[in-house]
Formats: C-alpha cells, structure tokens, sequence
C-alpha cells in the first residue's frame, strides 16, 4: 500500500490567475516552497499524482494547444528539480457536464482506490472540491489558501500512523487500538493479570497507548491467547511503523534486580527470533514460562523484526518481566524520529 499524495496543479503548485486558466507563460508562477516541498515528499517516499479540473480543455475557449505549452513548462521545470510526478490526471470538462472524473468526483482515480494506505496519504488544494475529493478518498486533506507548503511538510513529519485490529477465532476474540503517544493511556485486560503487567511494560516504554481487550479460552490453557495477543500487537506495531523512515531501529539491554536480558531487536522487515535462557519455574501467576519465548517469536513474525533475546538470573518473575521491559525500550528507541530518511543502505526495510 503506497503513500500517495494526490495534488492539485492551479492554485496548488501555481498560482492561480485572475482568470482562472493557465494558458500563456507569462501567467505561470509557482506557489511559495512548493518545489523544496515536492522535493521533501520524494525524500519521504510519497508518490506523487497531479489530479487537476481544467475547465473546457480542448474547446475554443481553452485550446488544446494552449494548455499544453504551459503544462510541458511546469512538468520540465519541476522535473529539472528533481521532482517527477508518477501520474498526471487531468479532467477537461465543465462543471455542468456532470462528469464522473471531474473532481471532487473519483473517476480519473479509479486505478489507486485500493493501491494508498489511507493512513499516510493525503490530498493537497486550494478549493472545497480538493477537501471533498479526500473525504471521498477517506484520507485527509490539506489547503494551500490554509495553510503554507512548509506547514503542510512539518505536519506531515509529526504525523504518526494509528492502528485498529479484530481479531477473531475460535479461540479467542481480541480488539485493539494503538498509537504512538507519549503518556498516552494504556488500558489491557487479557483476563490474566499478570500478562496484562507484562503488556504494559512494552507499551509504556515504548511510549504507545493502548486499548486492548481479550476473550480467550484461558480455561483451556494460556497458548492460544497469549499467542494471538502477539499475533494482534505484532500486526499493530508493524502498522504503526509505515515506511520506517526516520526511525532508529536496534536493540536494548535491561536488568530486572538480579536478572538480566540481552534484547537486540532489529526493525528490518524481514522475521527472525532467537532465544537462550531457562527460566526458574514452570509458570509465573498463570503464565506459563514456555510460552515468554513463544510470545516474542510470534511477536517477531508479525512486527516482521529480527529479535535475539537472552535472560539469565534467579527469580522467574524477574526474568519473564527483564524480557518485556527491554523490547518496549527498543521499540520506544525506534518510534523516536531521527530524520526522514529510511534507516537502511538498500533504502528500503
């Protein structure tokens, strides 16, 4: 699912004129830090698609011709910039034709209604038809007549993804809600307490809130909750991360009182988990000790993150807790922004 910004050309990207209609050089000015703007949502791996109502393209009253020379000079000199736009739709009708592709209508975007990731796209304008367009869209919507280019970019850099997951079974039913927000409230209840304690240890350092609600078949035993718990928070965290650009990604060391545990954690897309350790009994207040590992490995699949885990010491729910503690410090360490580049050589995690 990409991150699209869908934007408007006149008004936009150029000043509009007084008549409405770009269709000599002389009328062409581009809107204030627009072009390092463009530029920034490249570096953040926005695709970007012009979307623009140029009213009676083609007619007498606004030749073919015309537009193009105009077009050709905008789409040159943004490109000689370093900007290149991955789609340009263009609707030449009036607003009394009633067209399906005039905005804020959807007919010029019916190829991407299922290729965005609604969280992180955005459509940008300068009229009430750009605002409908993205309420049609489900995303959010920005107006350069607003707000400014470089405001749109700050907010679009503090903006952070939320997750909301259902996860229904035969086993259990859970329902989550999670976002990064320091302080943020954490409300779990499994219906095991302890493994509620434990939960709260990965989301308050790593500074998420949460709601989280499980019904599990815990008369059974505690696999099939505690491992669909992971499955849901590992999913969630993967969702909150986006494109990963900006953040750190590596691991954390912890000690719990006399236990320790080696957590390096590696958010890099691909899946792996490695355990050592024993645990000092069999269970800690219904949890079983078994099923600590088991929990990180699933978390491991669905974060998609390479984590290596080692515990030591003496008593059990020392070490149960020095395993959650240090994965919520890493994960706190890799929501912290750091930039808005993606944190590999290959570019992409």
């Amino acid at each position: 699912m990409n991150k699209m910004a869908f934007i408007d050309r006149d008004g936009t990207i150029v000043e509009e004129p007084d008549d409405f209609q770009v269709d000599r050089l002389d009328k062409i000015r581009f809107v204030e830090d627009v072009i390092p703007s463009l530029l920034k949502l490249k570096s953040m791996n926005f695709k970007l698609v012009m979307v623009s109502n140029q009213d009676g393209l083609g007619t007498t009253s606004f030749p073919q011709q015309d537009f193009e020379i105009c077009q050709n000079f905008i789409i040159d000199t943004l490109k000689s910039q370093g900007i290149i736009f991955d789609d340009i739709l263009i609707c030449p009708h009036f607003d009394h034709d009633q067209c399906s592709c005039r905005k804020p209508n959807l007919g010029l975007l019916q190829n991407y209604l299922h290729k965005f990731n609604p969280q992180l796209s955005f459509v940008v304008g300068d009229r009430p038809s750009d605002s409908q367009m993205a309420t049609n869209l489900g995303i959010r919507s920005y107006r350069v007549d607003q707000v400014s280019w470089t405001e749109i970019i700050d907010s679009l850099i503090a903006q952070r993804p939320q997750s909301e997951i259902l996860r229904k079974t035969n086993e259990t039913s859970i329902k989550m809600a999670l976002k990064y927000q320091p302080g943020g409230e954490r409300n779990i209840e499994t219906g095991l307490p302890f493994f509620d304690h434990m939960l709260d240890q990965i989301t308050r350092y790593s500074d998420l809130a949460i709601d989280m609600t499980v019904e599990g078949d815990w008369n059974i035993d505690d696999h099939h909750s505690v491992e669909d718990v992971a499955i849901v928070l590992g999913q969630g965290l993967n969702e909150l991360l986006g494109d990963k650009s900006g953040l750190n990604r590596y691991g954390f060391v912890l000690p719990m009182d006399e236990s320790l545990c080696f957590s390096a954690i590696d958010l890099s897309g691909r899946a792996s988990f490695d355990f050592k350790g024993q645990f000092a009994r069999e269970s800690v207040n219904g949890l079983s000790t078994e099923m600590v590992p088991h929990f990180f490995k699933t978390l491991s699949e669905n974060l998609k993150a390479a984590i290596h885990m080692e515990v030591r010491g003496e008593n059990a729910h020392h070490q149960v807790e020095a395993c959650f503690k240090p994965v919520g410090k890493s994960l706190g360490q890799a929501f912290q922004k750091n930039g808005d580049t993606i944190p590999s050589t290959k570019g992409l995690l």
